[in-house]
Formats: C-alpha cells, sequence, structure tokens
C-alpha cells in the first residue's frame, strides 16, 4: 500500500551495525553498509540504505521496527543442495569409520555402507515417518539461517518411493515457513536387482514422465562418476528431464573425472556439484558458460575426501561458486554457519567470498537470483539478523549460532531473542 505517495513499510530493520547486502559482480562484493536501514512492505524489500534515504521513499510509521544495533543483517542462506528427506540413519557406520575405512573388513563387523543402506532404509518408511524427520532437520536450519533449501529425491529407486519422496518436498514446503526447491534424482544409483541400462529406460521412459507430469519437481539430477553413470549415460537421462520441463543439475567429478562437468558447461546447467576431479580447463568451460559450481566442504570433512576440491581455482577461473550443506545420511550437517566455517579455514576462502557463496551464489545455482539471496529492492525479504559486531565472526565463533532472529518473507520466523530474555 501507498500513503502520502510512498510505499508503506509492514516491517522496519533499523541501525544495523553492518547491512551485507551481497550486491555486486565480484565473488567478494559483500555492499557493507554501516548502520543500515531496511523497509520491507509484505513479502518484499521497498528500501536499503541509511535511515534518511529509507524514510525519504517508505513511510515507516506504523511499521513493526525490529532495533539492530551492534548487530549484522545478512540475507537468508541458500541451502542449494541437499538430501534431507531419508529414513533412519548411518551413524553405526559412520562411527565405525573413525577407525575401521575398509568395506569389507566392517561387514565383518555386521556393518553395511553406502547408498543402499540408505535406500532400504528410506523404502521402509512411511510417507509421514519421512515427513516428520525432514521437518525437524528443517526447523533446525531455519533456526541457523537458512530460508530456502534444494531437497532432492534419489533414496527411492523405484517410482513408487521416489514420488514418495518428493511427495514429502511438497508437503514440507506448504507446511515450513521456507521455500522448497524439489529435484528429482532417481539416478543417485540403480536398484540392486536391476541391471543399469534396464533402469536407465525406466528413467526416461517411465519415472521422468510421472514426476514432471504431478508437477512435484522443477530440476532434473544425475551423478555422473566413475562407477556411477558415464557422461553419455547423464546426457540421456537429463535430455529427457529437459524435454519434460526438468531442468538440469548434475553430481559430478566427486571421485573421478569423466566428462560430467563438460557436459555440465554443454548443456547449461543450474549447476555443477562436487567438482573435486574438475581440470581447470573445464573450470573455464564453466565459467564461460556461467554455470555455478556448488562446492560441500561438509561432505570432504565427512569422508576425509582424499582430494578435497579446489576453491581457490574455480575463483581464479572465474567461476560463480555456491556452499551447501549436503545433508545427508553421510553428511548429516544442517548449519550453514559451519560450512562457511570450513570453507574458509580449509579451502581458503574469505568471509566475504563465503558469504557471498551461502546467499546468492546458492539462489543462482537454482535459477532463483532474480528474488533471492540479496538485499536489494524488490527481492524477497529473506534476511537473517546476527548478534554479532561484525559479520567475520560467524566463521570465527566456532561451533556457535550468530543467529538472533530470522525474517522469511517479510515475517519473522525465528526470535532467539526472546528466549534469551527469559534465561539472562
Amino acid at each position: 500500500m501507498e500513503r502520502n505517495g510512498k510505499p508503506k513499510a509492514d516491517l522496519v530493520i533499523s541501525g544495523a551495525a553492518e547491512v551485507l547486502t551481497c550486491t555486486g559482480d565480484g565473488m567478494d562484493s559483500i555492499g557493507k553498509l554501516t548502520n543500515g536501514w531496511i523497509a520491507v512492505a509484505g513479502e518484499r524489500i521497498v528500501a536499503v540504505g541509511s535511515r534518511q534515504e529509507v524514510t525519504a521513499a517508505v513511510d515507516c510509521g506504523q511499521a513493526q521496527v525490529i532495533e539492530a544495533s551492534g548487530k549484522v543483517v545478512v540475507p537468508g542462506f541458500v541451502d542449494c543442495h541437499t538430501h534431507t528427506v531419508f529414513g533412519g540413519s548411518r551413524v553405526t557406520e559412520y562411527a565405525a569409520r573413525m577407525t575401521v575405512d575398509n568395506p569389507e573388513q566392517l561387514k565383518k563387523m555386521g556393518i553395511e555402507t553406502g547408498i543402499h543402506v540408505s535406500v532400504g532404509m528410506t523404502q521402509a518408511e512411511s510417507e509421514e515417518e519421512l515427513f516428520l524427520s525432514a521437518k525437524e532437520r528443517l526447523v533446525r536450519m531455519m533456526h541457523a539461517g537458512t530460508t530456502t533449501v534444494e531437497i532432492k529425491s534419489g533414496y527411492g529407486l523405484t517410482l513408487k518411493d521416489e514420488i514418495k519422496m518428493l511427495n514429502v518436498n511438497a508437503r514440507l514446503g506448504k507446511e515450513l515457513p521456507l521455500d522448497i526447491c524439489s529435484t528429482f534424482l532417481g539416478a543417485h544409483g540403480w536398484p540392486a536387482d536391476l541391471p543399469k541400462d534396464v533402469y536407465i529406460s525406466i528413467l526416461v521412459e517411465e519415472m521422468i514422465p510421472w514426476v514432471s507430469g504431478l508437477g512435484i519437481a522443477t530440476a532434473c539430477d544425475v551423478w555422473c562418476d566413475d562407477g556411477h553413470y558415464t557422461a553419455a549415460e547423464s546426457a540421456r537421462i537429463l535430455e529427457a528431464g529437459q524435454k519434460a520441463g526438468l531442468q538440469p543439475k548434475i553430481h559430478t567429478d566427486c571421485y573421478s573425472y569423466v566428462g560430467g562437468s563438460d557436459l555440465a558447461a554443454e548443456m547449461r546447467m543450474l549447476s555443477a556439484d562436487h567438482l573435486n576431479y574438475t581440470p581447470k580447463a573445464v573450470m573455464r568451460k564453466l565459467a564461460d558458460a556461467d554455470v555455478p559450481g556448488v562446492i560441500m566442504p561438509g561432505i570432504d570433512f565427512a569422508v576425509q575426501h582424499a582430494r578435497p576440491f579446489d576453491a581457490r581455482a574455480m575463483l581464479d577461473a572465474g567461476m560463480t561458486l555456491a556452499l551447501a550443506t549436503n545433508l545427508c545420511p553421510g553428511c548429516w550437517t544442517e548449519s550453514m554457519q559451519f560450512v562457511m566455517m570450513l570453507a574458509c579455514r580449509l579451502y581458503r576462502m574469505s568471509p566475504a567470498e563465503a558469504l557471498r557463496a551461502a546467499t546468492i551464489g546458492g539462489a543462482k545455482a537454482l535459477g532463483l537470483a532474480h528474488d533471492r539471496g540479496s538485499i536489494e529492492a524488490g527481492k524477497l525479504a529473506d534476511l537473517q539478523i546476527w548478534n554479532v559486531p561484525s559479520y567475520e565472526h560467524a566463521i570465527y565463533r566456532y561451533g556457535v549460532n550468530v543467529i538472533d532472529q530470522v525474517v522469511k518473507r517479510g515475517k519473522v520466523v525465528v526470535d532467539r531473542s526472546l528466549v534469551e530474555r527469559v534465561w539472562v
């Protein structure tokens, strides 16, 4: 609404020590404003700047005011690669691997390993059970500042179970104040009782058309790696997805280089994810094709990866990078703050680069940079308020949740300051 010729604000965040808009073209461009103000009308930001600039442009007289003096405001995290919906856990396997990392020895100990363990547990659970466990994880993610989450299927590997997972994604999006982007990852593996070529035909001829027809996914993903799907097989699957209206994404170069990242550049995919073995020449291809690279410090940390991804080489090649949790049974982290810490400490990213990768980079990797990931007039009011004096504290305070409040589409959905006031 307008009043006196000005848009009328419903919410104002005032006097923040720092507002990090994450605008600009550089991977370290964070657009820092001091003593910053933000005005919100409905779901969207209507003004950002100094008090004088915001109050001149917007009627703030009747707005709810959040006083952010001494605090930091940043865009909501966009977690662009997760497997949040899954059955059970692999905690026994994970704990055993602290001292034993030989699959045959683990099998002798009665411990099964790998994706098919999660497939079995996910197939065994009902839609309701999967919904409840995923909901708990998502609530904790929201309390750590995440406002948009991509969730893949891929632990079903049958039409019935893949649709079950995607239905859970849809319900989560309706019942939680988070935006859920749903990705069909039927090509995460293939059933143990089917030859791979037979399963590919089922994917292309049955599963992708069904998923598309139900409207329960917007993207199609495939794991292209040695021992998984070849580049040619991946192309067949993703081209079928494209014809059905599903945007292509790819897990690739995680444990080998078999051409998946080249395919990502050629098809101009939404994103290419993992990239541990990506050659520098292909990094430049991805940069030229404007395909974001999604890098996940959490999974490299969880598996003690033999070849951690090279973030600096990707940045030097001109790539846009996104950070993601890769929340899954083998990498159970729900905190993008933790992911930023790992990116800075272990992968030589600056705090500014990590923040951009966790916000506007993630939005770009989902094709959503037009309406989120940065603090700009016209974009969704997806915001975090950190109870720290400067943004670098988010990667300095290990294991600490710096969140004070989270705003999603203009509404306060997390307010930890209320809890703290009860106990102080």
